[in-house]
């Protein structure tokens, strides 16, 4: 489909050639801008991720601190090592350290070989359950599924403004072809009345007023020329090629008719149950579940921090299955701290909880709004199918009108002031008609964006 698509506008002269609405939408969802920004979007989760999955990354470090004095070494000190956060809140770490010098700290005092500590540090209190790593990656997580969210909420608006420019530019065709055909109409009748006023059949006054028909309807074609222009240049706007460079619109290329039927394939009630699931309700949700996650984070930090850290010494790998827990060569200690008032910590809880309150009531608004707003498009969409009804029928009496005048004009009984009468009737009212298809077929667009869908993934 695309590479017709891609012939049609290379290749105008060829030969006359139907856009259709469907492939109009194919052609915008793979190469407009907006379609591959909406793409983008998702990049900027998976960079969150990336930054968030950073927090667990393994840390290389290393220390060396010398002093030398009136030729002596008062110390050397050197360390390196790893430390590797778990999502179990658990960080792991192993040590070496070599130290040596006459004024050493005897604390420091390491084996001439060296000392390699492995161990680990535990909390006990604050941070056991969560803790801002495993906080930032889960709204990291969070953050990823907004951007699918998102992404979707665009393609879906992009997705009823293209439709809207496709259904309009295709009702300007087709009332400019509907003028086109009365002008040569109204020229027909023309040369019909002169030759019937050579021969005496009709008054002079007749041919008068066929050519002011004539005038007006080209008057009136000329005017919709300008606006089938001015449809097609915002029709255009939606058209890109492969290599991001806007499109122009063949001479040759026309739409599909806008009176043709497609494919309704969703009802009232479906669209009704898919408001639930909106997707700017759901990027609420997600809202909430990110402030959720603070708030866990911050009740955990009302717990006083507890601190466990133990390491096994030993002066190689080899030596570490050799010696119990706690038995022997091992250093471990504990830290426990709170503050006393607790009210920087309250304060962030409440404020969360403030928060977790006003977004959940900004929710349910949102909600009733978006149900208000498809219950709007739904009873747009029948009245406009009902008025396409009545007006079908409208213009199956307004044709037979006019071929009745036509008839009684034919045997003498009407005048050509009646004829063009009855003959404008008509041509409006295929006019409207095409204009409340085009609005019918753009209801059904907007019906379904206010349900949450667009394009098809």
């Amino acid at each position: 489909m695309l590479t017709c698509l891609t012939v049609l506008y290379i290749f105008p002269a060829l030969a006359q050639e139907e856009l259709s609405y469907y492939q109009f939408l194919e052609w915008v969802r793979y190469y407009h801008p907006i379609a591959k920004q909406a793409d983008i979007n998702l990049r900027f989760g998976d960079q969150e991720m990336m930054i968030a999955r950073g927090g667990f990354d393994p840390l290389l470090f290393g220390n060396y601190d010398n002093k030398q004095f009136n030729d002596t070494e008062y110390y050397d000190k050197r360390e390196a090592g790893v430390k590797v956060p778990t999502m179990a809140g658990v960080e792991l770490k192993g040590v070496f350290e070599q130290n040596s010098g006459t004024y050493l700290n005897p604390e420091r005092t390491a084996p001439n070989n060296g000392l390699i500590a492995a161990g680990a540090s535990v909390n006990l209190g604050q941070g056991l359950l969560i803790d801002r790593r495993r906080a930032a990656l889960r709204q990291a997580e969070i953050y990823q599924d907004v951007t699918q969210t998102e992404r979707q909420q665009i393609l879906n608006d992009l997705y009823l403004d293209a439709s809207e420019a496709y259904w309009e530019w295709s009702a300007a065709y087709q009332n400019m072809k509907i003028l086109e055909e009365s002008v040569e109409l109204a020229e027909i009748r023309f040369e019909g009345i002169k030759t019937s006023f050579i021969q005496g059949d009709l008054p002079a006054i007749d041919t008068v007023e066929a050519y002011t028909q004539i005038m007006n309807r080209i008057y009136r074609f000329q005017t919709s020329q300008i606006e089938y222009f001015n449809a097609s240049q915002e029709l255009e706007t939606y058209l890109w090629d492969e290599d991001d460079n806007p499109m122009n619109i063949a001479l040759t290329t026309f739409p599909e008719d806008v009176l043709g039927q497609i494919p309704l394939d969703y009802d009232q009630n479906t669209l009704r149950t898919l408001i639930a699931s909106h997707p700017m309700l759901r990027l609420t949700d997600y809202e909430l579940a990110s402030l959720d996650v603070e708030r866990r984070w911050k009740a955990e930090q009302l717990k006083p921090i507890v601190q466990v850290n133990y390491n096994f010494l030993t002066e190689s790998i080899g030596q570490f299955n050799e010696a119990p827990f706690f038995e022997n060569n091992y250093k471990w200690g504990f830290t426990i701290q709170t503050p006393l008032l607790l009210r920087k910590e309250r304060g962030g809880l409440g404020l969360t909880k403030a928060k977790i309150d006003f977004k959940q009531n900004d929710r349910d608004l949102k909600f009733l709004q978006l149900r208000s707003k498809l219950e709007a498009e739904i009873n747009r969409f029948q009245t406009l199918q009902e008025q396409l009804a009545v007006y079908n029928a409208n213009i199956v009496g307004l044709e037979r009108l006019l071929e009745g005048e036509q008839t009684r004009f034919d045997i003498g009984e009407s005048s050509l002031f009646l004829i063009n009468a009855r003959e404008v009737s008509v041509l409006d009212g295929r006019m409207i008609l095409n204009d409340l298809a085009a609005k019918r077929k753009i209801a059904y667009a907007k019906m379904l964006n206010a349900a949450g869908l667009g394009f098809d993934e």
